[in-house]
């Protein structure tokens, strides 16, 4: 067997160890993303750095921040940045290159520049805006008009931003008692989930009759807003068929959320004074309407009274030559309705003195003629009275009924009947019945 030239793993990796301290000497910044993140117990801060292209790995290394370096590393990043130290982020990084013998090559990270993170964040941001320019998105919502007093609003922000409540107690508790309808929908205002979060908010947005729909945040640091030059989001804004207006940050920040949206205000207050100062023009706009109304009026009033006063004026005149005209003609007609009367009353007064009389005769002839008539019905009466015919010897029989009996059909042996008298009456009891109509000989008739 031959025998060949070789060295152990361990000489290998003390070669190795010896060409990398040879080749890196120094420290060196570094980009790269943050895969992962994992602070540890004992102080430590492990973490995976990470590069692509076409959104695929093309190198990973491991990293390490120690425990004396770390919490001076964390505060500086996040003060400058406004954003935590996590996964997902691109970072510059200084480190030393480290080779273990167990353990390989590893990345001891001593400094981490902010101006950098927030570098990449500005230059993704001038990209952004240059395709939403080419694309045409800028000019999308300003061509969109919102109504002279919008009243239906949807507000995309979280419940529990400060922001949001100062907004809403400006814009409801206004003195001048505007009344606004607020529809809120609630969604990320930072962080990863934030672009989606809006965009999903603004699509049911634009999918209900609002007048506006308001994207609220109220400041907070530059990374903490940068989901507001997410380009997805800026797109879904200029598209949305309703107005967007916004107010995110502070005086200082302008976003490109601001951009493409309808309109932009700083504060959530400012964005409140929008729709009052809506409000307060459509108010100005009536007060001058009205004041043009009653001065209009009043100046037709005006003509109205003098061409009322001219018109009475003539009606008055009219009305005394009338008047006069009348009162003459009327004493013309009464002096000849006098001198007629004159002239005719004494026909007058023979025809009623000729009619007086022959009234007097025919009532005098009548009278006596019902008189007359009157005596003979009474002859007649008293000719019929049943009292007159009694007091001739007739009697007056009733049967139990106390009905007057005029046949004996009527009446049963045993029956009780009352006969009357001139003088008087009596009751009896039928012993015996007897009728011409059987009885022919009437030999039995009492």
């Amino acid at each position: 067997m031959e025998e060949r030239d070789y060295m152990d793993l361990l000489e290998l990796q003390l070669h190795i160890k010896e060409g990398v301290a040879e080749a890196f000497p120094g420290r060196y910044w570094v980009k790269a993303e943050i895969a992962s993140w994992s602070p540890r117990s004992n102080g430590h801060c492990y973490l995976s750095l990470t590069q692509s292209r076409g959104g695929k790995p093309v190198a990973e290394a491991r990293a390490m921040i120690w425990k004396w370096n770390y919490p001076i590393i964390k505060s500086v990043f996040e003060e400058k940045t406004g954003q935590p130290l996590q996964a997902g982020i691109t970072v510059l990084v200084r480190v030393q290159v480290s080779f273990s013998e167990l353990y390989g090559i590893s990345l001891f990270i001593d400094d981490i520049d902010p101006a950098f993170t927030l570098g990449e964040k500005a230059l993704e941001r001038k990209r952004s805006i240059e395709r939403l320019t080419a694309g045409g998105y800028m000019e999308m919502q300003k061509e969109l008009a919102l109504p002279d007093v919008p009243y239906r609003l949807a507000v995309i922000t979280s419940k529990t931003a400060a922001g949001y409540q100062d907004f809403r107690n400006h814009l409801l508790r206004n003195p001048e008692g505007y009344v606004f309808r607020l529809d809120l929908l609630e969604a990320f205002m930072q962080g990863e989930q934030a672009p989606a979060s809006i965009r999903a908010a603004l699509l049911e947005a634009g999918e209900q009759p609002y007048d506006a729909i308001l994207i609220l945040r109220g400041g907070g640091s530059e990374l903490d807003l940068s989901c507001f030059d997410d380009y997805d989001l800026a797109v879904a804004i200029a598209t949305c068929p309703v107005p967007v207006v916004t107010a995110i940050g502070h005086d200082k920040d302008v976003h490109i959320a601001d951009m493409v949206a309808h309109a932009s205000v700083k504060t959530p207050t400012a964005l409140a004074d929008v729709f009052l100062q809506a409000y307060k023009a459509q108010d100005a706009i009536l007060d001058t309407l009205n004041a043009r109304v009653q001065q209009s009026v009043q100046r037709r009033i005006a003509d109205m009274d003098r061409q009322v006063n001219t018109v009475q004026a003539r009606i008055r005149l009219a009305l005394t030559r009338k008047m006069n005209a009348q009162e003459n003609a009327l004493l013309r007609a009464s002096g000849r309705i006098s001198r007629g009367l004159f002239g005719k009353y004494g026909e007058v007064a023979a025809l009623r003195d000729r009619v007086l009389h022959r009234l007097q005769f025919a009532a005098s002839a009548r009278v006596s003629q019902e008189i007359s008539a009157v005596a003979l019905k009474e002859a007649r009466i008293k000719a019929t009275d049943p009292r007159n015919i009694l007091s001739l010897g007739y009697v007056l029989v009733t049967g139990k009924d106390r009905q007057v009996l005029k046949t004996v059909e009527k009446v049963s042996v045993g029956d009780r009947i009352g006969v009357r008298f001139s003088d008087g009456s009596l009751q009896a009891r039928v012993d015996e019945i007897y009728s011409e109509r059987i009885d022919n000989d009437k030999t039995h008739i009492a």
